[in-house]
């Protein structure tokens, strides 16, 4: 490999990101051509740098890293995206590869793996973590559910989060029920507007409520 594979990271949490920029950097057929905090400047960014390789976590701020993929490899069709994150419900892993995600790793991964991931999306590849392999091997073994859950493109814990709200109950009181901070609940629920096409609470109970959540 001649040209060194630019990588753009994707992260909320400063000192991780700048663990990751500095694990990545270290190796010299890598560039880390720039860095992102939440989804929004994600997609700019992306736009931006025109990176090979993006390094992707789905916990973000504003637009989460499952609508910020979708958005990248709509624009930019040659850049892979590797999907770093603490999420490894079986939800997570699938809405990341519908989005168009390439490689899918759980925090917590050796350096080692990280970079062997980048350079295998880098080529065209695709690659999961070994917890992830498996968890999409049982799948298809398994085969999918009887019935497909309402609004699949929301994880489990987001459509736990929706009916609640379309119960009428406020962030806090989500909270309290789900053993969750506010802050997470606040995640959840804008990520759950994004996916909807929601403008507001009001417009997601109504969606909710049709799909049979909630006090009817």
């Amino acid at each position: 490999m001649n040209a060194r594979l630019r990588v753009l990271v994707v992260d909320d949490h400063p000192l991780f990101r700048f663990g990751l920029c500095t694990v990545l950097a270290a190796e010299p057929t890598i560039e880390v051509v720039g860095e992102a905090a939440n989804g929004r400047d994600a997609v700019s960014a992306a736009r931006a740098f025109e990176p090979d390789v993006v390094v992707m976590d789905l916990h973000l701020p504003d637009i989460d890293g499952i609508e910020a993929t979708r958005q990248i490899v709509n624009e930019r069709r040659d850049t892979g995206i590797v999907v770093l994150t603490m999420f490894d419900d079986t939800e997570s892993v699938f809405a990341a590869m519908r989005a168009g995600a390439r490689g899918y790793l759980l925090k917590g991964s050796g350096q080692e793996e990280i970079v062997r991931a980048v350079h295998a999306v880098g080529r065209g590849e695709a690659i999961f973590g070994p917890d992830i392999a498996n968890r999409v091997i049982g799948f298809f073994n398994t085969g999918p559910a009887t019935s497909d859950p309402v609004f699949p493109e929301l994880t489990s814990r987001e459509r736990e989060v929706l009916a609640l709200i379309a119960d009428g109950e406020s962030n806090s009181t989500i909270a309290r029920r789900l053993s969750l901070s506010p802050k997470t609940v606040r995640n959840h629920v804008s990520s759950i507007f994004t996916k909807l096409h929601v403008a507001d609470r009001a417009q997601a109970i109504v969606r909710a409520r049709k799909a049979g959540l909630g006090d009817q």
